[in-house]
């Protein structure tokens, strides 16, 4: 694992959410077999481990490739979405580290931004069951972008609504897609993986960092850990 140390100052930062912000994704998963299986095919890890992260076209694209022309897609998304909604409704988890770390951004004035392929209502519901949205100076979603992730586009979004030039932002994530579109955005990237674990071909575009806390330690110290 690349040393803390690899780590370079930084303007701004420039988050993910579900997976790196918000713990959502083994919540997903349960419902994308359960929906999926409903439906009367079966899901597999390696057709799920490719939705990580992935957008609603990306997800689409994968689903009827593996399945065939007949997978009722738009039925299986909005059944997924149902579920999803019934279960973030009252709370929504989040990650270890992250209250840390968003404070130690606030408190030292560096702005944070959220870029993800979620549609929008999804991302800022979430976001404020979750009691973060107010901690971001803005959030891009699928809804703000023509080419969603592994485009550039969603982070180098963010980074112009953030006043800040895309090298001088850190960008932090959990996925493949992500990861390649933080890297190609020219942004210092750092995956913290969640339910997928990186390949080889990204762990050369990026830092490997267990957790949140980890990030804030190579970022400011490794005092501030834990």
């Amino acid at each position: 694992m690349p040393s803390p140390a690899a780590l370079q100052p930084f303007a701004a930062v420039v988050f993910d959410m579900d997976g790196t912000l918000l713990d959502t994704e083994l919540v997903f998963k349960q419902i994308v077999w359960d929906v999926t299986r409903d439906l009367g095919f079966a899901m597999t890890d390696a057709v799920h481990g490719r939705m990580v992260g992935a957008s609603h076209e990306a997800t689409n694209t994968l689903l009827v490739e593996t399945y065939g022309a007949t997978f009722p897609y738009t039925l299986f998304d909005a059944e997924c979405r149902r579920l999803m909604h019934a279960r973030m409704q009252q709370s929504v988890p989040i990650k270890a580290g992250v209250p840390e770390l968003l404070a130690e951004l606030r408190g030292r004035g560096i702005p944070a931004a959220v870029a993800t392929s979620s549609r929008a209502a999804h991302a800022l519901g979430h976001l404020g069951t979750a009691g973060l949205l107010d901690m971001f100076a803005t959030v891009v979603t699928r809804d703000d972008v023509v080419r969603p992730k592994p485009h550039p586009e969603p982070y180098l979004t963010a980074a112009r609504r953030l006043g800040v030039a895309p090298g001088a932002c850190l960008a932090v994530e959990d996925s493949h897609s992500g990861v390649r579109a933080a890297h190609g955005a020219g942004m210092q990237t750092i995956m913290v993986p969640d339910l997928v674990p990186p390949s080889d071909e990204i762990r050369a575009l990026c830092t490997i960092l267990a957790s949140l806390h980890d990030v804030r330690a190579a970022a400011f110290g490794t005092e501030m850990a834990g």
